[in-house]
Formats: C-alpha cells, structure tokens, sequence
C-alpha cells in the first residue's frame, strides 16, 4: 500500500457534473480528491481486505442469530424492549440485506483491523461504484497509469445482481431520504438508477412524506402502498419513531432489514470481540461500564457512542494524549472502550479504507482520507489501484 501523488485530470470537474456527481466539494472543500490514489498489490487487496471481510460478515450473521434469541444481548445493544420483534421476525424471516460497509484500518503492515461496520445506510456508494471507476479508466486511456491497471471495484454490477435477486423484474421499489440532504439524495438517485438497470420500478418518496394507511400500511405522498423501499434512514432511528408500532404490521420488505439494527451499532464490536478474542482482524472491545474490559484494554483506546456518525463524540486516548471529535449529541444509549488502532498517516493524509459487502459477499474498496486522526463528514474520497 502506497500513497501516490497525481495530476488530475483537466477534465474531471465537467465529467462529474454530467455523470450527477454533485457533490464533489462540500462545504467548499473538496470531497473527491484525485490529486493522490492509493496502490495496492493484487494480493494485499484479496488477502488482507476481501478474504477478511468475507469471514468478518460471515461472523457478524452469527452474533445477530444470536442475539435476536437473548433479551440479555439485546438489552445490551439498546434495542428498545418493544420492537425487539421487530429484529427477531426479520431475521428469521431472512428478510435480504443489499449491501454494507466495514471500515478498517489498514497501513500494508499486518492485518486490517476493523474500526465498525456501517451495516445500515453507508454512503459514499456512487463514488465508490461509478466516479472512482470512471478515473481509472480515464486514467489509463491518458496512459498516466499502465493499460493492465485495475480497481477493486464490481459494486455496481454487483448491486444490480443482488436487486435483481431480491425483487421480480416489473417489482416496484421506494426509495426514501431526506428530499433536502445533497449527497443522500444523489446517493438514493444512483440507487434508483441501478433499480432500473435491474428490471425494478423505483419511486422516491421523501422521508417525511410517507405515510400510514387505515389498515397501517406505510404509503407514499400519493397513497400507494409501499411494499417494498430503500431508506436511507438509520434503524436506531426507525425504532424510536412514533410510527415504530406498525413497523412490524406494515408487510414491507425494508432495505436495509431490521435485523440490520444489531451490526450498524458500534456495541456489536464488544459482541464480536467476546466471542472471537484474539481475531487478527478485531481489536481488544469492552463496555464502558465494564470496567475489567476496559481497564484489559489499557491506557490507548478509542472510546465510541453506539450510535455516533461522522467522527461525532468519538474520543482517542493515547495515554496523556486526547483527540475528540465534534459534537454531535450522542451517547446517551452508551458507549463502547476500542484498542487504538491509530490510521495510517501518509504525509499527513490518514487514510480510513471501506471494505462494501452485497448480500453476502465481499465485492469493492473505497478509501476515504482525513487531515486529522478522526474520520469526519468532510473526509476526502481518494480513488485507488491496484497494480
């Protein structure tokens, strides 16, 4: 793994307006980056990334059939007692999952340690599947990278596949954010997109515009039922909502399922720690209010909210030594003790790698960079290559 400096291409500001990708500066700020990629060997991306995660959510499944079964666990991954059935009848219905996200830190030394996993509503999914395969293919067509370069990157196809197998061709499918958000909107157009490429009819409604029927079915702003939708919308969210009652009544296929509530809440990582300790892959993980854990951990952690996004209340003790990220309000469910696994730093760039999972199956690596030691909203999208 190598950090290379790059030209970008002339061209790259137009060729994101027309491919859709809007927000490639937020805030003023660059969000993509193409002044620098990432080079990996072929066989650092199969073995210390693909292989990893496949055995990673491989594990993951079983700690949710776990605890869906035990009031115990699910108490202590703050599922609200009322909706537990929620995640237990998905789960045992098999309800499908589209896709996932693990984030790792990785420098090319040693294995790649999995800091969460964004199991319900990742983003950064267009820029992963289409804008950062359209720089490579730019890239080697200006002969600024070799002709037998390439991308871990089947995202998109993959997508197409896996909703394809979930919905009948002619299905419809809802798709759901916040209509005023930029980057989630675009996100969920992409995602319309591939329904189409699939044979799917996709509809968006915004998320404040659906609706309950008399029988409480979930509608759209113009009364159609939903059977089927995308939300980009977080579970631990969902389950707190006045409408959480009729989740379990309203017979709609959700995309991310409920049980997907277990893995996008950072107190799985204590979960997974207990049951596999000592994994190359998982650090050293305890409760905060478990004091033995912690005090096992020692003086260099992480110390993480459940439910924190984007950096948000994430602590780095390193010894005397603490960096906070901002504030975002969270915490009050609990929080959970990590081993620090400092991200790599390249020049000052401090690379967090996304590993994307589609059903099952490991299929794509993104990489997002920051100036300081905890990823934020703002982090840079850096493309990469292997080769």
């Amino acid at each position: 793994m190598e950090r290379v400096a790059a030209t970008e291409r002339a061209d790259w500001l137009q060729t994101a307006n027309r491919m859709g990708f809007t927000f490639h500066h937020l805030g003023g700020d660059r969000y993509w980056d193409e002044r620098a990629f990432y080079r990996f060997s072929l066989d650092e991306v199969e073995e210390r990334i693909e292989g990893p995660s496949g055995e990673l959510h491989a594990m993951c499944l079983d700690l949710v059939g776990e605890a869906v079964a035990s009031d115990a666990l699910m108490t202590r991954l703050a599922i609200p007692e009322e909706r537990r059935d929620t995640i237990a009848n998905s789960w045992a219905a098999r309800a499908p999952s589209l896709y996932g996200r693990f984030d790792f830190s990785y420098d090319g030394h040693g294995p790649a340690k999995l800091l969460e996993y964004n199991a319900d509503t990742p983003t950064s999914i267009f820029e992963t599947a289409l804008f950062q395969w359209q720089w490579l293919e730019d890239m080697i067509a200006s002969g600024a990278l070799p002709a037998d370069s390439d991308q871990y990157n089947r995202l998109h196809d993959a997508l197409v596949e896996r909703m394809r197998a979930i919905l009948t061709p002619g299905s419809l499918l809802h798709f759901a954010s916040d209509a005023e958000h930029q980057e989630d909107r675009q996100t969920v157009r992409y995602l319309e997109d591939v329904a189409r490429q699939a044979g799917l009819d996709p509809q968006f409604v915004a998320i404040d515009a659906i609706g309950l029927d008399g029988d409480g079915r979930f509608v759209d702003a113009d009364g159609t039922i939903i059977g089927a939708i995308f939300k980009l919308y977080p579970w631990e969210d969902m389950l707190r909502e006045p409408y959480a009652a009729n989740l379990s009544g309203a017979r709609a296929l959700f995309l991310e399922p409920a049980w997907k509530a277990v893995l996008s809440n950072k107190a799985m990582l204590p979960l997974l720690w207990e049951r596999h300790r000592g994994h190359p892959n998982l650090l050293p993980a305890a409760f905060a209010d478990d004091a033995t854990g912690v005090a096992e951990i020692g003086p260099r952690f992480a110390r993480k909210p459940f439910f924190s996004r984007e950096g948000w209340d994430i602590e780095l003790v390193d010894g005397n030594a603490v960096e906070r990220g901002p504030e975002g309000g969270y915490g009050a469910e609990g929080a959970i003790v990590q081993a620090l696994a400092p991200l790599p730093d390249f020049d000052g760039a401090r690379p967090v790698v996304g590993s994307w999972i589609v059903g099952d199956e490991p299929v794509a690596m993104s990489i997002r960079e920051d100036d300081a030691a905890i990823t934020r909203d703002l982090a840079r999208f850096v493309p990469h290559v292997i080769g």
